[in-house]
């Protein structure tokens, strides 16, 4: 048993091993104040809440309070490992800023009240706007944070009883484009690939996927791997300087905006040298042909010039790519939030299927998640699509969730694509929206230009609810705010991007009056007086597995079918992948496995759309494309960003994430270690642009674009010419000025984002913003930036990020097989 300070090493010890051998186990733990694990009153089942992996771990519970946590060594998903935000995030539960009271505005003011008074003003409101504007008044901004069964019952209250089809999540910011582009390949959303895919492949392709920060216990596999006998190659696409890039065979930097641009070149060269399965293509896909001809035009030398990466690069990524035996692509923000962000994510596809690489071991795609329950609030109708993978433009599809809902089906909107969270703050800007209930967000640090999100949410005319376990800045502006439990507080399951399902129990009482958001749902719905066709109450469940067992009824026979999962059979061992049924009682591991897929024109979720333009295409339209149901190899040309740099604005802002925070920090800044490993934003620069300018380590800076200002330290790193680099968590909560900015200049990189968003996906772009940089004031100090991640410093002088005594966590070995450790 080794003591290891994983704010300093945030991946841990490793534990080698070989192709298609198994991980090696290795339990981490971390308890607070000096406890054992003798002091533990007792150990609860649950996974991971701060990042989309879905690692399995058990909460310890002492005095009825939450006081640490260990991984699950049973878990196919971490053998036992956990990340920097799983040992030290849950401290937040504990927090005494803990919401514990409903708050209501009076005069102005946000004070506090009871549950009756502040429901009967929710209801009361949401009643009065149904009779003067009918259910288009209405709309639901949820996240990717509930649970399974919150979701599927927030999405019938919504779609089954209110009618309105204005529902989507703060998942439209991280994982619209990875559900957008497996339906436009696949005609269904389901991630093709199992994260033991790593175990087995050859090479290993991250696109615009930083895993190394986002999915830490992920990118220890990989490193595993690295450190094993006969280690993959991996391929690295990011304009910065990641631990991935530096783990990387080939690293390509390309210009932002441009993705697709590389994508298309990798293709040229996999065609031109027959690095094609050509008996699988001609088995199992469509359009072909039409690929064929659209990226003929995009040899290396083309796509060098405009991304400004190396033709004989690109050549040797396509090279490594084109021949793998095995390959695991995976693709995340880099991709998903830049310009013609579906198109590019697309293309991974593409080269899968043109390879014929799915459904193998060591083959997978994980077009990933961002946060740890996204992948419900598709499943589950939260996100504006339908249940369980249903078509909206599919009339038979509504009638059958009418039939489960037993509501009419004219009840249900299909009169057009779902509203996007995009579309939906618009329409609140121009007051076709009035009431709009946040859960468990915070738009007003999260959205793009934050100037206009403010003005929308503190419109006198939108009636704002607020459900979080905290005052956010979203909270701050609301016209009613319900306090909610979280995660260790109340029971639900959710699924990671593996399709991977896990139970999460209830370990302790929620503080004060918080209650759970399924309880907060139901009340809402009775108060509303939603029947069902039989004057029934259309919710007809109290508790989360009844919900969850509701939940089965409507996946049964559509691709996410959890009809063989149980809350008991989800306790005491592992999370379990979904298909789970009759044929499938122990899970599904791989899907499209010979070839198989879910694209039937009556049976797939969807139709696609035009690439370029975002039109859908019709239900005859995709019959005649797709008579057979195979995969769609989708191609689509490359256009220029919408905002290139100019005289005035010559940088190309980038935003991300770093390791050690979640979303805008309302939890991460809670837990000591990970708030005094990134205490402050700042902004990274190359050491080339540096210089030009005269700029040092930890100078203050002004980042400007057209729509606000931010102040920030540099940080010189390794991220290309050209382009600055803001982390996205930095808001006001933590600040004197609350929720805005005091000044003329603020923290929040989203003060200087554009709103603007895929054609396809409507997933708004966070990564080609025309920028312009100056200095404020001398360094005094290096930049607060960790020194651990992509803002690693490329210039002496800069001490390194450690977490010391309050950071040491407990890793057991418990097992090893393969290579010596």
């Amino acid at each position: 048993m080794r003591r290891t300070d994983r704010i300093a090493d945030p991946w841990g010890t490793r534990t080698p091993y070989g192709p298609g051998e198994d991980w090696p186990t290795r339990v981490d733990s971390y308890l607070a104040d000096g406890l054992t694990e003798d002091d533990v009153d007792r150990w609860v089942q649950s996974a991971t809440i701060l990042h989309s992996n879905g690692d399995g771990l058990d909460i310890a519970v002492k005095d009825d309070r939450i006081v640490g946590v260990r991984g699950r060594a049973v878990d196919r998903v971490n053998h036992g490992r956990l990340g920097p935000k799983d040992l030290y995030g849950w401290q937040a539960n504990n927090s005494p800023d803990r919401l514990t009271k409903p708050l209501i505005r009076r005069d102005g003011e946000l004070v506090e009240t009871d549950w009756d008074t502040a429901m009967e003003a929710v209801v009361g409101r949401a009643k009065q706007l149904l009779d003067e504007q009918g259910p288009s008044a209405i709309s639901f901004y949820t996240t990717g944070q509930l649970f399974l069964e919150e979701y599927y019952t927030l999405g019938l209250i919504a779609h089954g009883g209110i009618g309105t089809n204005h529902v989507d999540g703060n998942t439209r910011l991280c994982t619209a484009t990875a559900a957008a582009a497996l339906k436009e390949s696949f005609a269904s959303d389901g991630q093709p690939g199992s994260y033991t895919d790593i175990d087995h492949a050859d090479v290993i392709a991250l696109y615009g996927h930083n895993m190394a920060e986002t999915q830490t216990v992920l990118w220890s596999r990989i490193l595993d791997r690295l450190a094993g006998p006969t280690p993959p190659a991996v391929v690295c696409i990011d304009p910065r300087e990641t631990p991935v890039a530096r783990a990387a065979t080939v690293h390509l930097a390309p210009r932002p905006g441009t993705n697709l641009m590389l994508m298309n070149a990798l293709l040229h060269e996999i065609i031109a040298n027959d690095w094609v399965d050509a008996g699988y293509v001609e088995a199992h896909a469509v359009g072909y042909e039409e690929l064929v001809n659209r990226v003929q035009n995009y040899p290396p030398e083309v796509a060098a010039e405009v991304c400004d990466v190396p033709a004989e690069r690109i050549r040797e990524a396509a090279r490594v790519i084109g021949t793998a035996e095995r390959l695991l692509s995976s693709v995340l923000q880099g991709f998903y939030q830049s310009h013609q962000s579906t198109a590019a994510a697309v293309q991974v596809n593409n080269i899968h299927i043109v390879r014929g690489m799915l459904g193998k071991p060591g083959c997978g795609i994980l077009q990933m998640n961002g946060q740890p329950t996204a992948q419900n609030t598709r499943e589950a109708g939260a996100d504006g699509d339908l249940p369980a993978f249903r078509n909206w433009s599919n009339d038979e599809h509504v009638k059958d969730l009418a039939r489960v809902w037993n509501v009419d089906p004219m009840d249900i909107p299909h009169y057009s694509p779902p509203t996007h969270a995009m579309q939906m703050f618009r329409y609140a800007e121009e007051g076709s929206i009035r009431f709009m209930w946040v859960q468990a967000t915070n738009p007003a640090v999260s959205l793009p230009e934050l100037g206009r999100i403010r003005d929308v949410l503190a419109q006198d005319r939108l009636f704002l609810v607020v459900q979080d376990i905290f005052l956010s800045e979203t909270a701050q502006l609301a016209d009613v705010v319900l306090p909610a439990a979280t995660w260790g507080e109340k029971t639900g399951t959710f699924t990671n991007v593996d399709r991977t399902v896990h139970l999460s129990e209830k370990a302790v009482e929620p503080p004060g009056e918080a209650k759970p958001d399924l309880e907060i749902f139901i009340d809402f719905a009775h108060r509303l007086g939603l029947k069902d066709k039989d004057g029934q109450p259309l919710v007809k469940w109290s508790t989360p597995e009844e919900a969850f067992e509701g939940w089965k009824d409507c996946t049964r026979g559509r691709p996410c079918d959890y009809t063989g999962l149980s809350y008991d059979k989800l306790r005491g061992g592992s999370g379990i992948q979904w298909p789970c049924n009759e044929e499938h009682p122990d899970g599904t591991e791989r899907i499209y496995v010979d070839g198989q897929f879910w694209a039937a024109p009556g049976y797939c979720e969807n139709y696609g759309r035009d690439l370029v333009t975002g039109a859908p295409l019709s239900p005859t339209e995709y019959k005649a494309m797709n008579p057979g149901g195979k995969a769609v190899l989708k191609a689509a040309e490359y256009v220029p960003p919408h905002e290139l740099p100019s005289q005035d604005f010559p940088f190309q802002l980038i935003t991300g994430r770093t390791l050690y925070h979640f979303h805008t920090r309302t939890k991460t800044a809670r837990a000591p270690q990970l708030q005094k490993a990134a205490p402050e934003v700042w902004v990274e620069m190359s050491a080339g642009d540096a210089a030009d300018r005269g700029f040092t380590e930890g100078d203050l800076l002004e980042i400007s674009t057209p729509r606000g200002r931010v102040e920030a330290k540099l940080r010189i790193s390794g991220i290309r010419p050209g382009v600055v680099f803001l982390p996205f968590h930095y808001g006001y909560w933590d600040a004197p000025e609350g929720r805005e900015p005091a000044g003329k200049r603020g923290r929040a990189a989203n003060e200087l984002t554009l709103t603007d968003w895929d054609a396809a996906s409507k997933q708004p772009i966070f990564k080609t913003a025309a920028a312009a940089v100056k200095r404020l004031e001398k360094a005094d100090g290096p930049s607060p930036a960790p020194t651990t991640t992509g803002s690693r410093p490329v210039t002496e002088g800069v001490p390194p990020t450690t977490g010391g005594e309050a950071a040491l966590a407990t890793e057991e070995l418990v097992s090893v097989s393969g290579g010596a450790r």
